[in-house]
C-alpha cells in the first residue's frame, strides 16, 4: 500500500519544516495497518461474522489504497500509459474529494474514515478553503482517536494562525505539547508554536525554542533556524 507522505499529511502550506515527522505507513505501519480491531462478545465470536469482519476489513483498505493512489497521481498531460494522472491540479483535486468522500460515507467511524477526513481538510487547506477545511480538521480532532485527533488539531492551529486566532492556535498546541503522540512529538507542537508566536512574543519563542535548537538531528536544526529568525526584543 502507498504511504501517506509528510506532504500529505501536514499539507505544502501547513507543513513544519521538521524532516523526522512521522508518517502513517512508513514509520509506523504495524501501528497504521492495525485497522479496526474486533471487539465482539464470545457469543458472536462465530465463523460467519469473523468471515464478514474480514471483508469489510480488506474494502476498507483497499478502498483507502484507491483513494490514496488518486492523491498521489501525477499532474501532466503527457502520462506514461497505465499511469494514473490528471491534466489540472483542479482535476485530480476534484477526484481525491470525492474518493475520499465516498470512502469516509460508506465506511463511517472507521480509521480509514478518519484519515479520509483528514485529507480532505488538507486538499481544502491547500485550496484556500480553511473554512471547510477547519470542519473536517474539527471533526477528525473531535471523532478521531488520539493518533489522528493529534494531526487534526496541529493543522487546526496553523488555520487559527492564518485567521489570526492566536490565543485559540497557543491552546491547541500546548495541549498538544502536554500529550504528544506517535505522529505529533512534543518538539514538533513546541516548534509550531514558536513560528506562530514568535513576532508577537519573541522571548516566549525562544523559551519553547531552548531546549530543542541543542538537540542532534533536524528537529535540532530547525529549531536553531528558525531561533535565528526570531526578531529582537
Amino acid at each position: 500500500m502507498a504511504r501517506i507522505s509528510r506532504k500529505e499529511l501536514k499539507t505544502d502550506k501547513f507543513a513544519l519544516e521538521v524532516e523526522n515527522t512521522f508518517t502513517f505507513f512508513e514509520d509506523h505501519q504495524k501501528e497504521i495497518l492495525r485497522y479496526g480491531a474486533i471487539a465482539v462478545g464470545v457469543a458472536l465470536l462465530v465463523t460467519g461474522i469473523l468471515m464478514y469482519q474480514r471483508r469489510q476489513h480488506s474494502a476498507r483498505e483497499a478502498a483507502l489504497a484507491k483513494a490514496i493512489q488518486v492523491q498521489e497521481a501525477n499532474v501532466t498531460t503527457a502520462a506514461a500509459p497505465g499511469t494514473l494522472a490528471f491534466p489540472t491540479q483542479e482535476a485530480k483535486d476534484a477526484a481525491a474529494i470525492k474518493v475520499f468522500t465516498d470512502l469516509r460515507n460508506q465506511y463511517p467511524g472507521s480509521t480509514e474514515a478518519e484519515i479520509a477526513g483528514y485529507y480532505l481538510g488538507a486538499i481544502q487547506a491547500d485550496q484556500g478553503k480553511l473554512a471547510e477545511a477547519e470542519k473536517n480538521f474539527q471533526e477528525v480532532a473531535q471523532k478521531g482517536d488520539a493518533r489522528y485527533s493529534s494531526l487534526a488539531k496541529l493543522s487546526l492551529s496553523q488555520i487559527y494562525f492564518t485567521d489570526g486566532r492566536m490565543d485559540q492556535a497557543e491552546k491547541v498546541l500546548r495541549d498538544l505539547m502536554a500529550h504528544p503522540t506517535i505522529f505529533v512529538s512534543k518538539d514538533q507542537a513546541a516548534i509550531a508554536l514558536a513560528r506562530g508566536i514568535m513576532l508577537k512574543k519573541p522571548a516566549e519563542a525562544r523559551k519553547l525554542l531552548d531546549p530543542i535548537k541543542t538537540e542532534p538531528g533536524s528537529a535540532g536544526e530547525v529549531a536553531l533556524t528558525l531561533y535565528g529568525e526570531i526578531p529582537p526584543q
